[in-house]
């Protein structure tokens, strides 16, 4: 009941957290180029765009029952699939249900933008010059992928202690 409880709250958490933000852009910037917004010089900017495909506008030029097949539907069957794979699996590590959680929490409210907007906000844009550049992305995208590198480390954590319990048998 209380890891339940924990991933609900987690999911949720991410979902708000992105549906306050693109609410926040859409309501108070202007789209586009015109209304970009330094936060830290050129280095971390603001850019609202509306994204019609996935993750970098991959997709937009799709027809759109494609977009719609791999862009709404596969997705949704994922997160469902990966919900339940994290009720159900309770030999999970924290830092892996934490990673999974970030990752459906970002995923539903990409999902959202499109059946309601049937585009996603994007509006966070990242120039180190020439050493790291972004493209425009948002919070549910940045939940994905932190998620991921969570996934990841808690890969190696667990090799790791895989390894040491292997010499000490």
């Amino acid at each position: 009941m209380k890891r339940n409880l924990f991933i609900t709250l987690l999911i949720v958490f991410n979902i708000a957290i992105d549906q306050i933000s693109k609410n926040i852009v859409r309501t108070h910037m202007v789209e586009g180029a015109k209304g970009r917004m330094n936060i830290i010089k050129d280095y971390f900017q603001l850019i609202w765009v509306e994204n019609k495909g996935a993750f970098l506008g991959m997709g937009s030029d799709m027809n759109p029952t494609l977009r719609l097949i791999f862009l709404l539907v596969l997705p949704t069957i994922v997160l469902i699939y990966v919900i339940y794979y994290i009720v159900k699996t309770r030999e999970l590590d924290r830092l892996s249900l934490i990673a999974f959680c970030c990752i459906i929490g970002g995923g539903i409210a990409n999902v959202f933008d499109r059946i309601i907007y049937g585009q996603v906000t994007d509006f966070f844009f990242i120039d180190l010059g020439g050493v790291f550049k972004t493209g425009i992305f948002n919070v549910a995208d940045l939940s994905v992928t932190t998620g991921m590198i969570l996934l990841l480390l808690s890969g190696i954590f667990t090799s790791k202690k895989n390894v040491k319990k292997l010499k000490t048998e």
